[in-house]
């Protein structure tokens, strides 16, 4: 299937990006990014092997970083809607379509 972001996840990314690299330098925030990357690419390929949250809503953990991404199908593309924090409230990003 086809990968496609929501416009302000390009905005989510690059928010935690910089904390990273604040925090731990600059090797972090590339871990990061690789690894939410392949994620994504695991769930264009096999986007009915993650649970449905919520609706049609699902999730994506990250292994070593506490956070995912929620997606949708939708026809034949997988829309990525919001990268967050295991913390933030369960509705933060839910609105984005």
């Amino acid at each position: 299937m086809r990968l496609a972001l929501h416009p302000k996840v390009y905005s989510d990314v690059d928010a935690i990006l910089k904390h990273y690299e604040s925090v731990a330098g600059l090797g972090m925030a590339d871990e990061f990014h690789a690894e939410l990357r392949r994620l994504m690419s695991m769930a264009a390929e096999r986007p009915q092997s993650f649970s449905i949250r919520e609706r049609d809503v699902r999730r994506v953990n990250l292994t070593r970083f506490p956070y995912h991404f929620l997606f949708r199908i939708i026809g034949e593309k997988v829309r990525i809607l919001v990268v967050r924090h295991h913390r933030r409230h369960p509705s933060w990003g839910l609105d984005r379509r």
